[in-house]
């Protein structure tokens, strides 16, 4: 599949949110990827279900969501009638994945498993065939602007080996730290989904950041 672009909306400029989602709903990004955090599984409070209505509203992109929250299972629900496309949830917070990404399926969204740096990607081999989505955490958790943790590649490839035998179709999604000097190897070594933070919204020309990473030829690494 062509790779996909989301850009966090964690780095607009949330004094002007509407200028900036109007912005990507003029660029060639295919998702607005929302951080949903809740101050106790990571350490900092984000977006709650106003802010993520107003965000849908305006938007002409499906909304990705990214729950970095305890208990994910009490808010499936109201996350959807919010404007969720895909609802990705840590495997580190579900007791109960598999209950968790039917329930997610069932409200006709595309279900998605995080993993945190930590976490190895083994973990989700009895399961891979039934999510859409794998967000490979390439930062730890929480806030944005950190540096890129190099064992991400490894992880990559050791998923698109393990997809590759079980689900073809999944959705290997990097969230944290991707800019211009390393994008092309994450395509290369698996990826097909870029979360874009910083890079893009600390870019002179957001639109034009967010060209450069969709045109991306993996084939030219």
């Amino acid at each position: 599949m062509t790779h996909l672009v989301a850009p966090s909306i964690l780095s607009a400029d949330f004094a002007d949110l509407r200028q900036d989602i109007e912005m990507i709903n003029e660029s060639d990004a295919d998702w607005i990827h929302v951080d949903v955090m809740d101050g106790v599984f990571v350490p900092n409070i984000s977006f709650g279900f106003p802010v993520i209505k107003a965000i849908e509203r305006y938007s002409s992109k499906p909304l990705d969501i990214h729950l970095m929250i305890v208990e994910p299972d009490r808010y499936l629900k109201d996350f959807k009638n919010s404007g969720a496309s895909v609802i990705t949830v840590h495997e580190e917070a579900c007791t109960h994945l598999h209950r968790t990404i039917q329930a997610i399926k069932d409200l006709g969204c595309k279900a998605g498993v995080a993993l945190n740096p930590h976490t190895s990607v083994s973990c989700l081999e009895n399961i891979l065939v039934d999510i859409d989505l794998v967000c490979l955490m390439s930062v730890n958790p929480g806030f944005g602007g950190q540096k890129f943790i190099d064992n991400t590649y490894n992880k990559i490839k050791a998923l698109r080996l393990m997809a590759d035998r079980l689900n073809s179709d999944l959705m290997i999604e990097i969230d944290g730290g991707v800019n211009s000097h390393n994008c092309l190897a994450l395509l290369n070594a698996g990826a097909n989904v870029l979360v874009a933070g910083n890079s893009v919204f600390g870019a002179e020309n957001p639109i034009k950041a967010i060209a450069e990473l969709k045109k991306l030829d993996p084939k030219l690494i």
